[in-house]
């Protein structure tokens, strides 16, 4: 037995084991609709013993797509689109979530694999950005400061995502507030020099954040999930500080989020120490500091690995990025090295289990 493949409860969401996928953006939507490529990466993971697999950040409008090609829960055609997807993941068993995005002064880029970089132009297809102040990320066009009326919205848009998600079949939904993108660069002095009741203090800069998780929580099934990713450290000095995502997580709870997601970085340039599991120190500090469920993520890249954070008690699940994407049966492999037989075979595949 190992606490990797031990089950989990968050509400009445009941997750198989530990070893989660984490959403990876895979820039091949047409007007925020997800397609075939959608169906083949995330029903492969589907059929890789995961307890929960997250769908990439999915806009909760137009214009808060990262590129032209980002997936989108912002009109009713995107719930058919995605509906697709969640039946077959469900048919392998498996728990499907999404996560609700809005990507700020970070939105209308170019995807990773185009020609070019930066800011999308209009000309090509691009679209004006915004975010709490007028400070670009570097290299990108300056966004337009958003109003308080833009501000007083923002939570309906990802309380309609939600709704549109539930239809669409997703059995839990995050609120993406990490990476640099809208809810992150409030969160931020480097990002949010704003100087009314969403900017300055930390009470402030939290402000939208916990509202719209709030909205969120309310649209959204009272026995299902709720999951919200944070960046916990801009890393860079007069940044959003590990001490300052303690007292955000603590406030997440009792807007209703069940768990957080912890990463880091992207709201700014800076020199992070890359290296396997760089990221747990701060999962273990929210965890400890707020008494709150947190997931770990940032190259967990072995099964031994991800099984020693969870018995450091440094996090409450493990998530998989680039590990998943060479690797769609990661889990599977690790419940073999680790000797678990719970790990959830598909019958197409269960000859391999021993």
């Amino acid at each position: 037995m190992s606490l990797l493949f031990e089950p989990m409860t968050l509400r009445e969401t009941q997750f198989a084991n530990r070893a989660w996928v984490a959403p990876m953006c895979q820039y091949s939507a047409d007007g925020g609709l997800v397609g075939d490529w959608h169906l083949a990466h995330l029903g492969s993971l589907a059929t890789g013993g995961f307890g929960l697999v997250v769908a990439e950040a999915t806009a909760v409008v137009a214009e808060g797509r990262i590129s032209p090609r980002d997936a989108g829960l912002w009109h009713e055609s995107h719930v058919e689109a995605w509906r697709r997807i969640t039946s077959f993941v469900h048919e392998r068993g498996t728990l499907l979530g999404v996560q609700l995005a809005h990507a700020g002064r970070k939105a209308s880029t170019y995807w990773p694999w185009h020609e070019r970089s930066g800011t999308v132009p209009f000309e090509d297809g691009g679209w004006g950005t915004r975010g709490p102040s007028a400070v670009p990320f570097p290299g990108y066009v300056p966004p337009a400061e958003v109003t308080p009326e833009d501000i007083a919205a923002l939570p309906e848009l990802f309380a309609a995502a939600a709704r549109r998600a539930l239809a669409a079949g997703f059995d839990v939904v995050e609120v993406h507030a990490a990476h640099g993108y809208l809810l992150h660069e409030f969160l931020s002095p480097l990002s949010n020099v704003r100087t009314d009741e969403y900017g300055g203090s930390l009470e402030n800069r939290m402000r939208l954040p916990l509202e719209v998780t709030r909205a969120v929580r309310e649209a959204w099934p009272e026995e299902r999930a709720l999951l919200v990713r944070i960046s916990a450290t801009d890393w860079v000095t007069g940044g959003l500080t590990v001490d300052e995502s303690v007292e955000l997580a603590k406030e997440l709870a009792v807007a209703g989020a069940d768990l957080v997601d912890v990463s880091t970085g992207g709201n700014v340039l800076a020199d992070i120490p890359v290296g396997p599991g760089y990221q747990v120190p701060a999962a273990r500090a929210v965890r400890e500091g707020a008494g709150v469920p947190v997931s770990a993520v940032g190259l967990i890249t072995d099964p031994l690995q991800a099984e020693q954070v969870l018995v450091d008690q440094a996090a409450d699940a493990v998530m998989l990025g680039r590990a998943a994407l060479r690797e769609p049966r990661w889990a599977l492999r690790a419940a073999h090295e680790l000797g678990d037989a719970r790990g959830t075979w598909q019958p197409q595949y269960e000859r391999a289990r021993l």
